[in-house]
């Protein structure tokens, strides 16, 4: 059996706001499209025809790892975490070890929140998707905390219901559980063991770093509209012209 792309899912299928579904065949959450092999590039041209991609890495992660692109696609690089003083979501610092990862990672929701870079690029994200729509699929290095956040901002404001959030962005741990074993196996000969739990830790997700995006935007903005107003500058009939296009 072929190998799909790390961490692939289509967000269609969750029910949104009024009953209504959202469209299976536009927007799709992902690791990054690094080293593809023919079959993953068939799938990505071809099967589900995507004609953008949105890679939220840093310029190293993309200098070190460069996404596959192709003749008439729109490539668009927004580097949410740039103004972030250690970027727990890249490679290059999950790989390190670093010691404390749980609470990195709830540092870096809390960014992906209130950072500028953050708030400037998810704007930029979703404006295109309402200015523009087109099959699209978005990626980080992952695909688990950048993306994760981008997915949770589009299936809230389609009015999914929290459980479905969640379920979304849990989808994570199983769909990279190859991937990430062999990141450790490869790692194993050269750090700790005490490292190689932190860099586990750092590589997969947990209920408790979307609950701390979710409690970062109640108390700086109130709530969720407040945040997309306010936080991202989004236009007034935003979520409307959202549910529009993005629900069926």
């Amino acid at each position: 059996m072929e190998r799909q792309i790390t961490n692939w899912r289509s967000l269609g299928g969750h029910v949104g706001a009024g009953g209504k579904k959202v469209r299976d065949d536009l927007l799709f959450r992902c690791g990054q499209l690094y080293n593809l092999t023919p079959f993953q590039k068939e799938q990505l041209q071809d099967k589900y025809q995507i004609k953008r991609v949105f890679d939220f890495r840093g310029q190293d992660e993309r200098k070190q790892f460069p996404d596959f692109l192709w003749s008439g696609l729109d490539y668009v690089v927004i580097d949410v975490l740039k103004d972030a003083q250690v970027n727990q979501a890249s490679v290059e610092t999950i790989i390190s070890g670093s010691y404390s990862a749980e609470e990195d990672m709830l540092t870096t929701y809390e960014e992906l929140v209130m950072e500028k870079s953050a708030q400037t690029g998810y704007r930029q994200f979703l404006l295109t998707l309402i200015n523009d729509p087109t099959p699209t699929a978005f990626h980080c290095f992952a695909g688990k905390d950048r993306t994760g956040v981008a997915a949770a901002l589009i299936l809230k404001t389609l009015g999914v219901s929290d459980e479905e959030i969640y379920a979304d962005y849990l989808e994570t741990i199983p769909a990279r559980k190859q991937e990430n074993q062999e990141i450790l196996d490869y790692l194993q000969d050269h750090l700790t063991s005490a490292q190689l739990d932190e860099v586990a830790v750092a590589l997969t997700v947990k209920k408790a770093y979307l609950e701390r995006y979710f409690a970062t935007i109640k108390r700086n903005f109130g709530n969720f509209d407040n945040y997309l107003m306010q936080g991202l500058n989004l236009p007034a009939d935003f979520k409307d012209k959202m549910r529009q296009i993005y629900l069926v």
